[in-house]
């Protein structure tokens, strides 16, 4: 089992003074505890259940630019791009640039975006779920052309672009890492089996298992080998967890086939006791 550290709360002790050299210390923390990916979340306000809108929140790909100067091995993206903030054409460069500048540790995770409160507050579009999707497989098909070596324009419903230059093209190849997030299982599902290396599964309550067999459905129906998907899960833990109550989620997660695990925090102010926390389990095998 792999881990990856996902920073979705930036509300710590330090203050946003201080939040700059707080969070090189956390991410080079972590990469010295082991943790193989670090990741942030694609918001603008601080979410429900995590804490008041008001906390402080970071734009997601500035920060992974900060985070890539301050770590050498561990993989970074969010988890995951709201497709509706970025047009697709500007994302595949960030995600290029993160690659080339990181020198190839980016991936693109990615969805189909949910929270209205934000969006509306900010004036950002928030186009119906159907139109929100079409937008999703457009942007995800945008991307992969511009990582190949294809230049040819692109017609979509919504999009069109008359050249898809990408240069300096990504260092990994043939394209960064794709994950896309979500367990709907009508369209976000089969997107993974049709576009996807990794899915992203929430196991916060009952563990995922249905959502696999809707995965290994999907890839049946578009000729797909359900075993080159990633399958990947996100937990929180909070100041009540212990390395006993993680390690037994993680231990049905992995008999399941997941083989990596995205940790959060819920009220812990101390980000290092999050590492703390993800390095026992992981002593454990």
């Amino acid at each position: 089992m792999e881990f990856g550290l996902h920073i979705a709360d930036f509300t710590w002790r330090t203050g946003a003074a201080r939040l700059g050299p707080a969070l090189a210390a956390h991410v080079r923390g972590a990469e010295a505890a082991g943790i193989q990916r670090i990741t942030v979340m694609d918001h603008f306000w601080q979410l429900p259940g995590i804490g008041p809108v008001e906390h402080e929140m970071l734009e997601a790909y500035a920060t992974l630019g900060f985070i890539a100067a301050h770590t050498e091995k561990a993989l970074l993206h969010t988890l995951v791009t709201g497709v509706i903030y970025r047009h697709p054409a500007l994302l595949a460069k960030q995600v290029t640039t993160l690659d080339v500048l990181s020198g190839g540790r980016a991936a693109l995770g990615i969805g189909a975006a949910w929270n209205e409160q934000e969006t509306q507050g900010l004036g950002f579009a928030f186009p119906p779920v159907a139109e929100r999707f079409r937008q999703l497989e457009e942007t995800i098909q945008i991307c992969l052309q511009m990582w190949s070596d294809s230049e040819e324009p692109y017609e979509g419903a919504i999009w069109q672009l008359e050249r898809t230059l990408n240069s300096p093209q990504s260092l990994t190849r043939p394209h960064p890492y794709l994950m896309i997030g979500g367990g709907g299982e009508k369209k976000t599902l089969r997107m993974v089996a049709q576009y996807a290396d990794a899915c992203n599964l929430s196991a916060m309550g009952e563990l995922p298992a249905h959502k696999l067999d809707v995965l290994r459905g999907h890839c049946d129906a578009v000729g797909r080998d359900y075993d080159e998907i990633e399958k990947t899960a996100m937990i929180g833990v909070n100041p009540q967890s212990t390395v006993d109550s993680v390690a037994a989620v993680v231990s049905g997660l992995a008999a399941l086939g997941f083989t990596a695990t995205y940790v959060f925090s819920v009220g812990i102010d101390e980000p290092a006791r999050v590492v703390d926390l993800i390095a026992g389990v992981a002593a454990r095998g």
